[in-house]
């Protein structure tokens, strides 16, 4: 197999030398152009790369300029980036337009060998779209965050999002974490903390939605004794014990509009007050912020600050829901149930295929949480047959619109409830005659019923069955 071609671009000989001695030094065959426009004619007449080395500051063209018409002749190209500014806002630019990687002048052989391996292992791309549902073993590509907490990449898309976070976790600027409910964007925050300079710090994490605004308030900037009713002592807020860590603002959207203001002049000034207190605290916490609303159509509604939308959003990281991902389910079924199954002190329960189908099947509008409560469920009934017919109860709930998986109009919703109700009569009513038949005797029901004994406590719970409320069922089979 032959070595990987590498284009080196940079406008200052002694560089283009050195950088070149040590791309071939690691057995790479390299090519030199001197300026950016030398570089797109060799992109347009010749062969191209396997990676493109891009130095960022250069007369005429500049990297960025170059890095962008590279990406518009061939949108799959590698490119990293190498400079010797590290300037944050030229970085996250450099990233937004596509850039593998990155590195600061002077770099030893070793940064250089990284960002360069890395460029060229990396398969994801922004426009591969997954055709399969099956993820080979050994593909995925998994990040333990403790706190039974793992971020897992299967499918191109979640892979490409793995490899930005490799990029902008080491830039300090906040990011704007959009998504869907349910689809992991605490993860994803989390991920961000622990490769970033900061993950030896503490990561803190506040739900904007989950307090009133004054209790929100004093939540983020703490205050001091005397400020309010009850203040018997003063109480430092989030962005205190977050200094030098990060700050997770979940749900930023629900934010009332006079916090934003004050959230604005904390991220433009970098300093606070507590409420009641008379000097300025300095806040050094990078800031994530999460939500998962129209967040134009809540700036166009005046329910989200612009000036605070653009202050967030220095770089924005959006996380498709699970439908648009399903080669990721039979992957993260294993996963759940092998940390649930560790966290609950039990055997891993087996994912049939059976099991596997219906998941894929399954539109999942809760996406990773309701997959994970779904596992949880099943591992602790440990009755396969009862989780596949809830599954296929909720997807006759919702019905899905054919080939791209989102819930269809539900206008007949009456007549579904309607057999859903008659289903569960019928299934009460064979539960409470079995419970009658065998005296109340649980284990002998189970068997008879051929579903385990913890799943029929689970339907006892759920149809609210006792052994008085079998005479009203039989009052009403009479009536």
């Amino acid at each position: 197999m032959s070595a990987p071609n590498i284009l080196l671009v940079d406008d200052e000989p002694s560089i283009l030398r050195y950088t070149k001695t040590l791309l071939e030094i690691s057995n790479y065959r390299v090519d030199t152009a001197a300026s950016g426009e030398e570089a797109l004619q060799r992109m347009n007449n010749g062969p191209a790369p396997n990676l493109i080395v891009l130095d960022m500051v250069m007369p005429g063209m500049d990297g960025l300029q170059t890095l962008e018409n590279c990406k518009r002749i061939r949108p799959e190209q590698k490119v990293v980036m190498i400079s010797c500014l590290n300037d944050t806002n030229k970085v996250v630019q450099a990233i937004k337009l596509g850039a593998s990687d990155y590195v600061v002048k002077p770099f030893q052989l070793t940064q250089l060998q990284g960002a360069v391996q890395r460029a060229l292992d990396s398969k994801a791309t922004a426009n591969v779209q997954a055709t399969k549902y099956t993820v080979k073993e050994g593909e995925e590509v998994v990040d333990d965050l403790n706190d039974d907490c793992f971020f897992l990449a299967a499918s191109p898309v979640m892979k490409q999002i793995r490899a930005q976070v490799a990029l902008i976790a080491k830039v300090d600027v906040p990011v704007l974490l959009l998504g869907e409910s349910g689809v992991g964007k605490e993860i994803l925050a989390r991920l961000i903390h622990k490769k970033s300079i900061r993950a030896h710090r503490s990561f803190l994490k506040v739900n904007c939605a989950a307090l009133p605004a004054d209790l929100l308030e004093s939540e983020l900037f703490g205050y001091e004794a005397g400020a309010f009713t009850g203040a018997s002592k003063s109480k430092p807020g989030k962005f205190e014990i977050a200094n030098k860590g990060t700050l997770l603002l979940d749900e930023i959207g629900e934010m009332s509009a006079p916090l934003q203001a004050k959230l604005l002049h904390v991220l433009q000034d970098g300093t606070f007050s507590r409420l009641g207190g008379r000097t300025n605290i300095t806040a050094d916490a990078r800031i994530l912020a999460a939500t998962n609303i129209d967040v134009h159509k809540a700036i166009a509604e005046h329910r989200l600050r612009e000036d605070l939308y653009y202050r967030l959003n220095a770089f924005t990281m959006t996380i498709p829901p699970l439908r648009e991902r399903r080669e990721e389910i039979p992957v993260l079924l294993r996963y759940f149930m092998n940390s649930m199954a560790e966290k609950f002190g039990k055997n891993p329960l087996p994912i049939s295929e059976k099991l596997v189908q219906e998941c894929l099947r399954f539109h999942w509008p809760g996406n990773l949480r309701e997959l994970g409560n779904f596992v949880k469920r099943y591992l602790v009934l440990e009755d396969e047959n009862m989780a596949i017919d809830e599954l296929q109860a909720k997807g006759r709930g919702v019905e899905l619109e054919p080939g791209d998986g989102t819930p269809a109009s539900q206008s007949r919703g009456g007549l579904k409830a309607m057999v859903r109700s008659l289903k569960d009569d019928a299934e009460a009513k064979e539960i409470q005659r079995a419970l009658d038949n065998t005296n109340w005797n649980r284990k002998r029901a189970a068997a008879h019923l051929n579903i385990s004994y913890k799943a029929l406590l689970y339907k006892i719970k759920q149809h609210g069955l006792s052994p008085v409320s079998g005479r009203d069922l039989g009052l009403r089979a009479i009536m």
